[in-house]
């Protein structure tokens, strides 16, 4: 007989001492509206994600960077409506794990969970990586000691720096969503401010005279029609989906929210929408500024776009570029700490329901947050992120450009879910058509063909950085290598721990029951 696991929360606790928690454990009602949209912004990391993927986005498509941003924003959109009528069934801290299992099974699940982990902790490696190019930045300028900058060069001091970031990030998380979310205000105020200064900067020097290379801004940067290549296009939206990820953490918290079938989904639309506003913004500030071209400070100079921020702020601001540099600081490390809290979530679900080790499924009985889980991610993005460092100096890029993959797949495979999870109860009105079948169908059908040609175009040596293993590009072996190894790490997990896999501890929602009355 299947067994049905309980209900993911309980009622108010009686005792004023302690507070209200989950199923997991987890301290429940600490977040509200304006909290989730602040961890979602942080997550996202407008100033980090633009300074490390603006440059190969302009780099792709050239001056059309705003036509491709927006043919990102729209399947992010589309899909976080079906993450909203997920989460408002089943609000669960395992999200895309959670919500594939119910649907699919175990199988499909477990890889959907995987996906998500395996994403968090590339970009996880990453945002420490730039925090500390900026913190080695920031104290060159502050002290006036130039040769302070290139320390992030030497691995010696970059590693070990990188390490005691990821160490301090995870320690807030470990502590909570309350220290979280009082983080997260002032370092998501400090980045969304510098953005706009920039641009206001960018923009109005350019037009006067003060630009690198004066482009005007015209209409037609926002036809994706006029750049003609189709694999342009599609390498365009690789890398720009890249630039909306992360407003899903809204979702991965809802068992520590305030309304959690209400707030996660509200909180996920207020944050994609906020995020296209300014990166649209920021575009054309660079654009017009610098202009496309490959050479000194154009946009399109490879020698640029690894940080775009970390060459353009000094030449557009002056001495103003410290606040510039406080800020992708601040951004990295506000995204660092609230991306933390993803992955944690996620192997805490995972290890909840048995499709781990359960020890995953601990929680500090202090703080109430995934303990074993939060410690592992740490541990696991300073692993990746030491051995890519050194293998190749073009880690950073190719791991971007593999985040694409990765994101496509667990999120177009999210969407599928809500189909196949409402499925015989889509047509019972107008809501359920658009909100259940279309917008799931059109948004992660889009993420899933763009996961299949971008794998294949990443087949190319010259696709990413342009380095490669035996001929074959170094972002599919990356992409596909971390997939292998899921399936593998899978295979040994169903063999030591075979209940999740039989359906006994997250069972999949037979095919003649409502998605709506399903418990978990």
């Amino acid at each position: 007989m299947t067994q049905i696991s309980p209900p993911i929360s309980h009622p108010p606790n009686t005792d004023d001492s302690k507070p209200a928690t989950s199923e997991k454990g987890l301290a429940a009602g600490q977040v509200g509206l304006i909290g989730a949209v602040v961890i979602g912004i942080s997550c996202i990391a407008p100033t980090y994600t633009l300074t490390s993927g603006l440059g190969p986005t302009i780099s792709a498509v050239g001056k059309f960077v705003p036509a491709v941003l927006i043919l990102g924003f729209i399947p992010m959109l589309l899909v976080s409506f079906a993450y909203r009528e997920l989460n408002n069934a089943v609000p669960d801290s395992g999200t895309s794990f959670t919500w594939a299992t119910k649907a699919f099974g175990p199988w499909v699940g477990w890889m959907g969970g995987w996906g998500l982990i395996t994403a968090t902790i590339l970009v996880i490696s990453n945002l420490a990586a730039v925090a500390v190019d900026f913190f080695y930045l920031l104290a060159a300028q502050t002290l006036g000691r130039p040769e302070i900058a290139d320390w992030t060069r030497n691995l010696w001091v970059n590693i070990p720096t990188t390490m005691l970031f990821l160490a301090l990030a995870g320690y807030v998380s470990y502590r909570g969503m309350e220290s979280t979310k009082k983080i997260q205000y002032a370092l998501v105020t400090v980045q969304i401010l510098a953005i706009l200064i920039f641009d206001a900067v960018a923009i109005t020097r350019a037009y006067n005279n003060g630009g690198f290379d004066f482009t005007p801004i015209n209409i037609s940067w926002f036809n994706p029609l006029e750049i003609g290549n189709f694999s342009l296009i599609a390498a365009g939206i690789s890398l720009s989906i890249f630039m909306f990820w992360g407003w899903d953490v809204t979702l991965t918290i809802n068992e520590e929210t305030k309304n959690p079938k209400k707030t996660p989904g509200r909180a996920a639309a207020i944050t994609i929408l906020v995020i296209i506003a300014l990166y649209i913004f920021t575009a054309l500030a660079i654009v017009s500024w610098a202009g496309t071209g490959d050479t000194g400070l154009g946009a399109g100079n490879p020698e640029n776009q690894e940080s775009i921020f970390a060459v353009l702020s000094y030449p557009v601001l002056g001495p103003a570029a410290l606040l510039i540099y406080i800020a992708v600081l601040a951004s990295s490390f506000a995204s660092l700490q609230s991306t933390m809290v993803g992955p944690a979530r996620t192997l805490l679900a995972m290890g909840h329901y048995k499709a781990l080790p359960p020890v995953m499924g601990k929680i500090s009985p202090r703080f109430r947050t995934p303990s074993t889980a939060t410690i592992i991610s740490a541990v696991a993005a300073g692993v990746f992120y030491t051995v890519t460092r050194i293998l190749s100096e073009n880690a950073l890029w190719d791991t971007i450009a593999a985040l694409g993959l990765m994101i496509c797949f667990y999120y177009g495979i999210t969407a599928m879910a809500c189909i196949w999870y409402f499925r015989n109860e889509l047509f019972a009105s107008a809501h359920n058509i658009v909100f259940k079948l279309a917008f799931p169908l059109l948004g992660g059908g889009f993420l899933l063909v763009m996961f299949f040609i971008t794998a294949f175009d990443s087949l190319d040596p010259t696709y990413g950085s342009g380095s490669s293993i035996f001929g074959i590009g170094t972002v599919f072996l990356l992409g596909m290598g971390i997939l292998a190894l899921g399936l593998i790490l899978m295979m040994f997990t169903r063999l030591r721990h075979p209940d999740f896999f039989k359906g006994h501890t997250l069972p999949r929602i037979p095919s003649n029951e409502s998605g709506e009355t399903q418990p978990i």
